[in-house]
């Protein structure tokens, strides 16, 4: 799972060299009636600021009290949502777009091939096995069958090297807890193997197939579960046929309560790799036991928590790791573990201009995966680094996969664009060739649409590109309704890749925009770190910089613009819209990051320091409290119609953030414009959300943007056919 993570916000407009606080608050409809949310007397002294949180009621998800707010809001936002012209015709044009046939992509493992694929509709997708390319695929896992409402998810797998068995996760209601089971490939039966309490993990099994290493938190209380604070991670092996109570704990530090680990088994079996990670800090420690020796204990590799090292293969001892290591953009290197030190590294791919992002062994030879101005680019080396060929692609946009054994003489590998919807490919490791495996079909021409990319200059001279995606031929007068994403943190990318709900908003008449800011790894670690902690406002500055370069281009207009983001794209859209409430018409935060001062204080909410710092620290306290988006909401400013979007299971970034935001903007807003909030139920952060939810959401999220943008309601009617 690529963990989704969050962000920072604030400072007054005019201080940021933007227009002060808009005079006029133009209203998109009625003024909304709230429901009255009470305030208390809630005082908090951060190293000698008093700041207030009247709302801190709203963290208690489980009271009574939480759950009729969170009623009576729902209530309003789907009355609101409900006259909306445009509603019901994107909803039909959604759902004809959504439903076509996709699939993940292909791996071999165990003698036999594995994908999964949906049919358009399903709520979740099918994982399917065959014994070669040709034989016919059979359905090995229907996450389907296991709720009704589709709302259980399939959220990894893992296949023994003996092909024998097939353990899978699986996560309820969105939620960040997975449970994994066993099941026998041949029979499709599932043994009694149950684990629970599982979170931020993979499963790697013993190369025998005797059992597993998979990573766990201690059980919680039913009170705690859903926000308590996820400490103490620990790394366990499960043999098959046991009861979980006979886990063998391998490897936990006690003294270290932020240490989380992850469990790899080579390829020939021979070690087990433990990679620890501290947070979101893309930084690691790496320690490996040789389990062909009895009794062996965990050793350490790489202790000092200085670089990034992504372990890809082995060569008996010698290690090969991607790492950023004086390597900003990254590069390989062979380890030793015979002879460890540093000093004895070799160099096996230099760093190059473009960023490393992935790389793996296939045929005897490294497949390294690179991001150009944030859209891929592949290249093979052998595996002394000597450059054997590019990968050719067909055209800018984003890949994944290329896995498999060093043996392997094929692997597979997906390939999406803004107006691609992902294809797979099959490419042959000696004679370079890529050949189309499995290709989509989607009711629409891409044809009628353009891609193209811009590089604007940032507050501080900055130069960061967006793509901007639209219908060919669109006038440059301003007049264009634009939804503006961003997300700037965790060193996480945005590249091209298709999207159902993107497409069917450019039909609409509307222009896509996703700037590449920093904060996100588009061009490596010094990227990223520009947009953190003390200099998070880099990132809110980037985003504005995207919108002042649509404006002054005449793309589009502040009545016309929109923005959003999800998680810490949602701290990115509070804070901005806090900071230039003039510049942007509507604004959707979606499970957003948006108390600054007590994120550390829920589930995983401590692990996002690495990017944000943290209010108990003097300093960083003072960085947060001007960009936090629920302290910086102004009474009686104009703020954009707004529509907060969370999810009762939401345990990544709980739902108290979008409650507080919601409800101090309610009380803060000056003009007609609403502000609703739309609270799914049975959902979560975002994994694994079954297709319908995803319709419903979408069809919310541009119904309410058709409105606020006074968008006619022909234009959606006419993207989906309905008279």
């Amino acid at each position: 799972m690529r963990l989704k993570r969050a962000s920072l916000i604030f400072a007054l407009a005019a201080a940021f060299g933007g227009s002060a606080i808009a005079q006029t608050c133009p209203a998109t409809g009625p003024a909304v009636s709230y429901p009255v949310t009470k305030k208390v007397d809630q005082q908090d002294n951060y190293h000698g600021t008093t700041v207030a949180d009247p709302y801190r009621w709203l963290e208690d998800a489980n009271s009574a009290e939480t759950k009729e707010w969170v009623d009576a809001q729902n209530k309003v936002t789907q009355a609101y949502l409900a006259q909306i012209p445009n509603r019901e015709a994107i909803k039909q044009r959604l759902t004809k777009l959504w439903n076509y046939e996709r699939f993940s992509v292909t791996y071999k493992e165990g003698g036999r091939y594995f994908y999964s694929r949906n049919d358009g509709l399903q709520n979740q997708s099918v994982l399917y096995t065959m014994k070669s390319l040709n034989d016919k695929p059979r359905v090995l896992l229907d996450p389907n069958t296991l709720a009704a409402d589709g709302t259980v998810a399939l959220a990894g797998t893992a296949v023994s090297p003996n092909g024998k068995y097939l353990a899978y996760s699986t996560a309820a209601s969105g939620s960040d807890w997975n449970e994994i089971r066993v099941r026998h490939i041949d029979s499709g039966k599932d043994t009694e193997d149950h684990i629970k309490w599982v979170k931020f993990s993979s499963t790697a099994w013993a190369h025998d197939g005797s059992g597993f290493y998979y990573s766990r938190y201690d059980e919680p209380t039913e009170a705690t579960k859903l926000a308590g604070v996820n400490y103490f991670q620990k790394l366990y092996f499960h043999k098959l046929g046991t009861p979980q109570s006979a886990d063998t704990l391998v490897y936990d530090r006690p003294d270290q309560k932020e240490w989380g680990f992850g469990g790899a088994v080579t390829d020939d079996g021979r070690y087990l790799i433990i990679t620890s990670s501290q947070g979101t800090e893309r930084k690691a420690r790496i320690f490996y036991k040789d389990l062909k020796q009895k009794d062996a204990k965990v050793t350490g590799l790489m202790e000092a928590f200085d670089a990034a090292y992504d372990f890809i293969d082995n060569d008996g001892p010698v290690f090969y790791f991607r790492t950023d290591k004086n390597a900003p953009r990254s590069r390989i290197i062979a380890v030793d573990v015979r002879n460890p030190d540093p000093a004895n590294w070799k160099e096996i791919v230099a760093e190059a201009p473009q960023t490393l992002v992935s790389a793996t062994i296939v045929n005897h030879q490294l497949v390294a995966d690179y991001l150009a101005d944030a859209h891929s680019a592949v290249k093979v080396f052998d595996l002394n680094g000597k450059f054997v060929r590019d990968v050719e692609l067909p055209g800018i946009g984003s890949v994944s996969g290329f896995g498999g054994k060093r043996s392997d003489k094929e692997t597979f590998y997906s390939y999406t664009s803004f107006t691609t919807p992902a294809t797979i490919y099959r490419y042959d490791m000696k004679t370079g060739k890529s050949t189309v495996y499995r290709q989509p079909k989607v009711d629409f021409d891409p044809s009628q649409f353009e891609t193209r990319q811009v590089f604007y200059t940032s507050k501080d001279g900055t130069k960061v590109p967006m793509f901007i995606v639209s219908k060919k031929g669109i006038k440059l007068d301003g007049s264009n309704p634009t939804y503006l994403y961003g997300y700037g943190g965790f060193n996480i990318p945005l590249t091209p890749s298709f999207s159902v709900a993107n497409l069917a908003w450019v039909e609409m008449g509307g222009v896509y925009a996703m700037a590449n800011l920093r904060g996100g790894g588009e061009y490596g670690e010094a990227w990223h770190k520009a947009g953190t902690k003390l200099q998070k406002q880099n990132v809110f500055d980037d985003f504005i910089g995207a919108a002042e370069w649509l404006v002054a281009n005449k793309v589009s207009s502040p009545a016309k613009l929109s923005i959003g983001g999800g998680s810490n794209g949602g701290l990115l859209v509070g804070a901005t819209m806090t900071q230039r409430p003039d510049l942007f018409a509507a604004a959707i935060p979606a499970v957003g990051v948006l108390d600054m001062l007590r994120f550390q204080k829920f589930t995983i909410g401590w692990a996002w320091t690495s990017d944000y710092g943290s209010s108990d620290n003097a300093e960083e306290f003072q960085a947060l409290y001007k960009y936090s988006p629920l302290h910086n909401l102004k009474q009686g400013s104009c703020y954009p119609a707004t529509m907060v979007v969370t999810a009762d299971h939401d345990d990544r970034v709980v739902p108290a953030h979008s409650f507080k935001f919601a409800a101090a903007a309610q009380a803060a807003q000056g003009g007609a414009n609403p502000i609703l909030i739309r609270i799914d139920t049975k959902a979560g952060h975002g994994a694994g959300k079954p297709t319908s939810k995803q319709i419903e959401e979408v069809t919310d999220r541009w119904g309410f943007l058709s409105k606020a943008l006074h968008m006619p309601v022909q234009d959606a009617a006419a993207a989906s056919g309905a008279q």
